[in-house]
């Protein structure tokens, strides 16, 4: 690593060298010595790190550049063949307003209509609509009275309305809006009062009317071909907890737990289930589920090989990249997965490369003054080595199987709104706050899969109803 035109390790080299040439250190001069240069290493090491590298987030990239675009010849707005979306009149407009000729303005004469010239003007009446319901009382001769049924859920005096309660939710769990500029939203714009509590009952009724959803998106998870798993930390009432994502392109699962490894995996209830191919980025505790197949995300390895060139120096690392990134670009162009002869060609200088990697990074030996147990430490470059040749078959996946992505973006796309909400409140207030989330999110993010609106699935969650693609899971589950 080079920093201001100096060679780090040529120069922790030479200090390593003068140290063994100075006889009269004490044993405990020269270990705290050592350790200062390991913490220098380490430190100057995750100075380093950036979203290129590693699992930073480019928002966490000191000046990070940004890319100008480049002056076009073209220009601005829709090029030809692009299918634009513009404004068009509707042939039946909510309202009609006729506007006639004043006929005192006009020549003399006689005038007969003809037709119209139309235009349609596009707005928006937020409104507060309240509907009272009266039930008609019936007495008979004998006093004996008999009142009309309500309408199934209305059962107060004065309540709000599942379209009420549906719009608010979507404004708290969807878009993410503080408890309190939703109160100022519903005050200003339509003059309802909503309390704290109000609103904490109405995500807490969306909840519960998912609980049976949840469930047909468990079944659905565990009978897909593909899944991608990623788990992230949160913040549960000042506590580290972690939210587990298990996805697909068709459907979405969340779920907060206190731990991050196989004892909340097994909880959830998904993957000890599963049979299909589970890609992820080799969270050891995958892999303890022997009856699926694994796949690894290659975004991760590509960032770490860059790191091992940029840190290390290894040139086999560079070679890895752009050997994955090739083999990336031959499946795209194959529609998702090459014929067996092309796999193997390119399999075989998967292999040629990791031998380099070999030859330039070995297996550290142990000094033979050495006598404690135990694995040596190895280099960062030397353990991404070592896994790309242990589990060769789940690298290069996504080259065989086209229901294998190359990377698993999917998971990580998924769970970034999370992340979004933790920046935005902090934190969840109770496990419970976190366990709504989850649950009304995951569902609005599968009906958005399945190219259901946020505000129609709300609308369909309060209202008792299941979405189509989700009876469609039932009926199948029960075949």
């Amino acid at each position: 690593m080079r920093i201001d035109g100096v060679d780090i390790e040529i120069s922790l080299a030479q200090i390593r060298a003068q140290l063994e040439q100075e006889k009269n250190l004490s044993p405990a001069l020269r270990a705290s010595i050592e350790m200062m240069l390991m913490l220098f290493v380490v430190l100057l090491n995750r100075l380093g790190l950036n979203s290129r590298n590693s699992s930073k987030p480019p928002t966490s990239d000191p000046n990070r550049p940004r890319n100008k675009r480049s002056r076009s010849d073209r220009p601005s707005g829709g090029q030809p063949g692009h299918v634009g979306k513009t404004l068009r009149p509707v042939e039946e407009p909510d309202e009609i307003e006729v506007l006639k000729i004043d006929r005192r303005c006009l020549p003399k004469g006689r005038y007969t209509e003809v037709g119209f010239d139309t235009r349609q003007v596009f707005d928006i009446d937020i409104c507060r609509i309240v509907t009272e319901y009266r039930a008609q009382i019936l007495e008979n001769e004998s006093g004996q009275r008999f009142v009309a049924s309500f309408p199934e859920g209305v059962d107060k005096k004065v309540q709000y309305g599942s379209g009420l309660k549906a719009h608010a939710v979507y404004l708290s769990q969807y878009q993410l809006l503080p408890y309190q500029r939703i109160q100022d939203y519903f005050a200003d714009q339509l003059g309802i009062p909503l309390s704290d509590g109000s609103l904490v009952n109405f995500n807490r009724e969306a909840f519960t009317r998912l609980e049976a959803f949840e469930a047909i998106s468990k079944t659905a998870l565990v009978q897909a071909v593909s899944t991608h798993a990623d788990e992230t930390g949160v913040n549960v009432d000042g506590k580290r907890h972690w939210l587990h994502g298990l996805s697909n392109a068709g459907w979405t699962h969340y779920q907060v737990h206190a731990k991050r490894g196989q004892e909340a995996m097994d909880e959830i209830g998904i993957l000890p289930q599963y049979r299909g191919v589970l890609c992820h980025d080799h969270w050891k505790p995958y892999y303890r589920y022997q009856d699926c197949t694994h796949a690894l995300c290659n975004a991760h390895h590509l960032r770490e090989l860059e790191r091992a060139v940029e840190q290390d120096g290894q040139q086999w690392a560079e070679a890895m990249a752009q050997l994955l990134r090739e083999i990336n670009r031959a499946v795209e162009d194959a529609g998702g997965a090459l014929p067996p002869a092309q796999a193997s060609e390119y399999r075989q200088c998967y292999r040629k490369v990791l031998d380099e990697g070999q030859n330039e990074c070995p297996e550290p030996e142990r000094p033979p003054d050495q006598k404690t147990r135990g694995r040596l430490k190895r280099s960062k470059a030397r353990n991404l080595l070592a896994r790309l040749i242990a589990y060769e078959d789940d690298v290069l996946r996504f080259m065989v199987d086209r229901h294998v992505p190359f990377t698993n973006n999917q998971a990580e796309n998924d769970i970034r709104m999370t992340k979004v909400q933790q920046k935005i409140s902090g934190c969840f207030r109770s496990l419970e706050g976190a366990a709504m989330f989850c649950r009304i999110r995951g569902y609005l993010a599968t009906c958005r899969k399945q190219r259901v609106t946020a505000s129609e699935a709300l609308r369909m969650a309060f209202s008792g109803q299941l979405p189509p693609f989700a009876m469609t899971v039932v009926e199948d589950y029960a075949e």
